[in-house]
């Protein structure tokens, strides 16, 4: 079940929880469809927190329940539902405002935070926002005063309700259209909801310019007022005062106050110096008698010459000289006696600050004779260092390369050694083959002449045999 509510500042739609909630969803629903909320002020915008509304006289003390309209004034609340418990844990949820004793009316509020505990158990959550979420944002970014009631009236115009599935109650009437409002009912002394705000109504471009320029300077002291730099917002540092930039270092008080005193009498003039060194920030405020000889010295000294730079010279903006009292006390200025005094304890003690710059100089070139000998001293150790360092690459590179030659000569006695011992292996397997050779001719000799002699032996017997045959055969 869903009503979409319609308000100055935009729409939203909101489904109602008519489950855990009928008797009050019943109530908001009924109030919509009499048209009731319509033209009800926001009379409560808490950024944050909720933004209440629901009250015909934008008080936040009146509003009744559908059935206080219907049966009278003795119904005029009913009582809250307890159960099941829906808390107030996101933004967008609707509750409906307790009115004591756990008793309802007409009053609700939107929630604007998330994790709102101080209210649970307190109001009733009867629906939620699930359109339109960006009316949060316009309600925190409201502008309220003391008591939280927005300077631009934000009014609900008109209620829609897109599904009702409760009956209505007896002697409900349902209005023809929407009433128009009344003059009581928008009657207000805050800028009216419809009403359009424009500051730069008939003011020329270079006015609106100006004005953006004083909001904007405004702003800025305001917060320089919050975080505690300056007293008040609406402090303006004095008129009399210059403030010297882009300074040499060697310039000091008293060359400042002969240079500028030509242009009037000068009450006071200050290098701004480090609290600890004592060296110069190069750049000093100058207090004039009168704000003439003050403008006269702008207009003049600004980009001129001094000590082999170029200064730049400029109004001051500094309420230093400022002192605050407390909390609705006013401001105290620094009074001529303690100008005067200041003044005297400065002359007095520029000539013991020369005398320590001069003791600094001399210390300072001290310092720096001894930072040149000890930057030389450094620079022989680094250079002989470096040349020890040189020496022993050399050295590591020269006992790299005798190794290295070592091993190679090694290397090529060893394959010496090792082509020895194989040329003696070969020469002694040659000669155990030429003496199996030899061995071997021996032997083939032996049989040769074995042979021979056995050819020769049986030759000869052959030849006997022969002649015995010859013989024999003469015989015969």
């Amino acid at each position: 079940m869903a009503v979409v509510i319609e308000t100055t500042i935009g729409d939203f739609t909101v489904d109602l929880y008519t489950e855990q909630r009928p008797q009050t969803t019943r109530n908001f629903l009924k109030l919509c469809k009499l048209k009731y909320y319509n033209w009800n002020l926001f009379h409560s915008v808490q950024s944050n927190f909720i933004a209440q509304t629901g009250d015909p006289t934008g008080t936040g003390k009146g509003g009744e329940s559908v059935y206080g309209i219907v049966l009278g004034e003795k119904a005029r609340y009913y009582e809250a539902e307890q159960m099941p418990k829906v808390k107030h844990s996101k933004i967008g949820l609707l509750s409906m405002v307790n009115c004591g004793n756990n008793m309802l009316g007409s009053q609700f509020f939107i929630a604007l935070g998330s994790e709102l505990q101080s209210l649970d158990n307190e109001h009733c959550v009867f629906g939620e926002i699930t359109e339109g979420l960006e009316i949060i944002l316009k309600f925190n970014e409201t502008i309220c005063d003391g008591d939280h009631r927005p300077y631009q009236d934000i009014r609900i115009s008109h209620t829609v309700i897109l599904e009702d599935p409760f009956d209505d109650p007896l002697g409900f009437v349902v209005p023809d259209r929407s009433p128009e409002p009344t003059k009581e009912a928008l009657m207000s002394d805050r800028i009216g909801a419809d009403e359009a705000i424009d500051d730069t109504t008939g003011m020329t471009t270079e006015q609106i310019i100006e004005m953006q320029k004083y909001k904007e300077a405004k702003t800025r002291a305001t917060i320089l007022e919050i975080v505690g730099d300056i007293p008040d917002a609406d402090i303006a540092p004095p008129e009399n005062v210059l403030f010297v930039c882009k300074l040499n270092p060697v310039t000091n008080d008293d060359d400042l106050e002969i240079i500028f005193s030509r242009f009037g009498k000068i009450v006071g003039c200050e290098v701004i110096r480090d609290h600890q060194t004592g060296d110069s920030l190069q750049y000093a405020f100058i207090e004039f008698a009168d704000r003439k000889s003050c403008e006269e010295a702008y207009f003049k000294m600004d980009n001129v010459l001094i000590d082999d730079r170029r200064i730049h010279v400029d109004f001051s903006q500094s309420v230093a000289k400022m002192r605050w009292r407390g909390k609705g006390k006013g401001i105290r200025y620094f009074d001529e006696n303690e100008k005067t005094k200041k003044r005297e304890e400065n002359s007095s003690s520029s000539s013991r600050k020369h005398e320590i710059l001069r003791g600094r100089d001399r210390d300072n070139g001290k310092n720096r004779e001894e930072k040149r000998r000890k930057e030389a001293d450094k620079k022989d150790k680094d250079h002989s260092s470096e040349h020890r360092k040189h020496e022993r690459r050399k050295e590591d590179k020269n006992a790299r390369e005798k190794n290295k030659h070592d091993d190679e000569r090694r290397e090529r006695r060893r394959k010496e050694e090792r082509r020895d011992r194989n040329g003696d292996r070969i020469r002694d397997h040659s000669a155990d083959r030429s003496e199996k050779r030899n061995k071997r001719d021996d032997h083939s000799d032996r049989e040769h002449r074995r042979r021979e002699r056995k050819k020769h032996a049986e030759d000869d017997e052959d030849t006997r045999h022969r002649e015995r045959l010859h013989k024999h055969k003469r015989k015969r």
